[in-house]
């Protein structure tokens, strides 16, 4: 499989609505997960939002999107230093997919180099691979592995 991106979108608790929206307007399938489907206890508030989801057209058009656990407020679209540590409060991340996490591990390696580590590149509930960081230029990258 070769190395693909697509943008990957953050919602404070709608994006299955984008996701049928975007639907509506692309054509193509959505796959969503919850986080409840992952673990999270279903009496948790967040349980019901999206940890996962993608769009695919039949053209090939692609967009993934996720709820920001806890989240309530819109986007705001900036960077900022709490505590040395890099918020991000951006309303799209880069996502990068592979076949393998061998094809994503060494671009991990390299993007590292001066990055916020967000989340370790490992196996994760809908994964064999999955990682996130925030690189040196402030921009978020999602590491996906998806097996063909």
């Amino acid at each position: 499989m070769a190395i693909s991106t697509a943008t990957h979108l953050n919602f404070a608790g709608n994006a299955r609505d984008a996701l049928d929206f975007y639907r509506s307007v692309f054509g193509g399938h959505v796959v969503v997960t919850t986080y409840g489907e992952v673990g999270m206890p279903a009496e948790a508030p967040d349980a019901h939002k999206v940890v996962f989801g993608q769009l695919v057209g039949d053209d090939g058009f692609c967009v993934m999107a996720y709820d920001v656990p806890g989240r309530v407020e819109p986007f705001t679209g900036t960077t900022r230093r709490e505590h040395g540590t890099t918020i991000t409060d951006q309303p799209f991340f880069v996502s990068l997919s592979a076949g393998t996490l061998d094809e994503i591990a060494l671009r991990w390696e390299r993007l590292a180099d001066g990055a916020t580590i967000v989340e370790p590149l490992a196996a994760s509930a809908w994964s064999p691979g999955f990682g996130m960081l925030t690189d040196r230029f402030g921009v978020t990258w999602a590491f996906t592995v998806v097996p063909t």
